[in-house]
């Protein structure tokens, strides 16, 4: 079940070539993860496939504007949870960053460790599918206000940051 947390991080990322190079490996991937939801796998595929049908440069040029353009769209989530300059939000930084160490997840990216995609890598990296949901369900309130930003826009990567608000909500996901 973790495996789709390393996908969606992958299609979270900024487009690079070696991602737009592996589309068919992605989408073998998501055939074969067993327990995952059809209309999940039905949404990953459908990005996939919108994806693939643009060039690298429009597909970076779509990921900036629906990302970098608008600052209620940041994949950072404590910008979201806390005021910008809201003295709690260094420390959730710095234990979050501390939670990985802990557990030799590194940081490799030079990327805020509340980066959803690098979030979704460390997600991935659990060996318990229990333990993977309760430390999305920290996540989820984020994630349905970027979800819900990108729904207004209908981006294309709402229906993935959904996905994850959505398994977030533990006990919306059959155990």
């Amino acid at each position: 079940m973790t495996q789709v947390y390393k996908v969606l991080s992958v299609l979270l990322e900024y487009p690079t070539k070696d991602l737009v190079a592996h589309w068919d490996d992605l989408n073998q991937v998501i055939t074969e993860l067993a327990d995952l939801a059809a209309e999940d796998k039905t949404i990953l595929n459908g990005f996939i496939l919108w994806a693939s049908g643009l060039s690298l440069t429009k597909f970076q040029a779509e990921y900036v504007n629906n990302f970098d353009m608008t600052a209620d769209n940041s994949l950072y989530l404590t910008y979201h949870l806390f005021d910008e300059q809201d003295r709690d939000r260094g420390p959730a930084l710095i234990e979050l960053a501390e939670l990985y160490k802990t557990t030799g997840f590194e940081i490799g990216s030079g990327e805020l460790p509340d980066y959803l995609p690098l979030i979704l890598e460390y997600v991935s990296t659990m060996d318990d599918k229990a333990s993977a949901l309760a430390f999305l369900q920290q996540t989820a309130q984020a994630a349905d206000i970027i979800a819900s930003n990108l729904e207004k826009n209908e981006s294309p990567y709402a229906p993935l940051v959904r996905i994850v608000a959505r398994h977030g909500h533990v006990e919306d996901i059959a155990a």
